[in-house]
């Protein structure tokens, strides 16, 4: 029989809590107040800036009432803008400001670093290998997440 210690949604839930951790401790020493959702949200508005706050939940595969509090914080710390969308008045545009620019590009080493830490039992080859299994994975159980990530169009797949 199978021990706990040998599920992956076991190993996949500590690993999370894993990074999670390392993730906190560096944005700490950094003295950035960012969470990683919250970064998620700047990471994906940078590639995608001008999405309405639903596609931005579908693209980082959030639910839309915890997107809201997110993008509440980020705009409240200055490195997110809501405006009006010029196609639809009742939707609001979100795009990056200066000072959400600069975090993301200053926090770079920091997030390399986190992701280094986060793996770092494996090998370079073993740590390229296991993203992409983590990625096929997680692509082909999509469908039975309460947020799936959607990346087509206004967030549709």
């Amino acid at each position: 029989m199978t021990t706990l210690y040998d599920l992956p949604g076991h190993l996949i839930r500590r690993l999370n809590q894993i990074s999670t951790a390392i993730f906190a401790a560096r944005m700490d020493e950094a003295g950035v107040d960012l969470t990683p959702v919250q970064f998620a949200a700047l990471a994906a508005l940078a590639e995608h800036p001008g999405v309405d706050q639903a596609t931005l939940a579908g693209l980082i595969a959030h639910d839309r009432v915890t997107m809201g509090g997110v993008v509440d914080r980020l705009e409240g710390k200055g490195l997110l803008s809501r405006s009006v969308s010029a196609q639809d008045r009742r939707a609001r545009v979100l795009e990056l400001t200066a000072a959400g620019q600069r975090m993301l590009e200053q926090l770079a080493p920091a997030i390399a670093e986190v992701q280094q830490r986060t793996l770092a039992g494996l090998t370079p080859a073993e740590a390229e290998a296991f993203v992409a299994l983590l990625r096929k994975a997680t692509e082909a159980g999509n469908e039975y997440s309460r947020a799936p990530l959607r990346t087509g169009a206004r967030g549709e797949d």
